[in-house]
């Protein structure tokens, strides 16, 4: 199993066509995640991607969560705690901000969180 760092999965899902070394590093993590060896991917570069999509490129919530939605599907894709994950993405959808809904799906055996 291969774990993938959040700049193979920005250059994976962001086509920055401004920027030429990001276009050969484009085809490199297409080539990796399409290859159809097992990968994992954990809580902490999740959150740095949506960062990346969101505060970098401009991404709006709904291309973030059509980008997780995808991820979420691949078969050859170990995400950590999906379940949390999956729960966060369903509370982002719903106007949550990422990294609180992450950390709130995270405790879920908790009877509240604090902040």
């Amino acid at each position: 199993m291969i774990g993938l760092d959040t700049n193979i999965l920005a250059r994976y899902y962001i086509d920055d066509d401004a920027d030429a070394e990001a276009g050969k590093q484009r085809a490199v993590a297409q080539q990796l995640i399409d290859s159809g060896a097992l990968l994992a991917v954990c809580k902490t570069v999740l959150l740095e991607l949506e960062w990346v999509m969101r505060g970098y490129y401009g991404f709006e919530r709904a291309e973030v969560a059509l980008v997780y939605r995808h991820l979420l599907a691949m078969e050859t894709v170990e995400i950590e705690d999906r379940v949390a994950v999956e729960r966060a993405l369903g509370h982002y959808i719903a106007g949550l901000d990422f990294a609180d809904a992450l950390h709130h799906a995270s405790y879920h055996d908790c009877e509240s969180m604090a902040t």
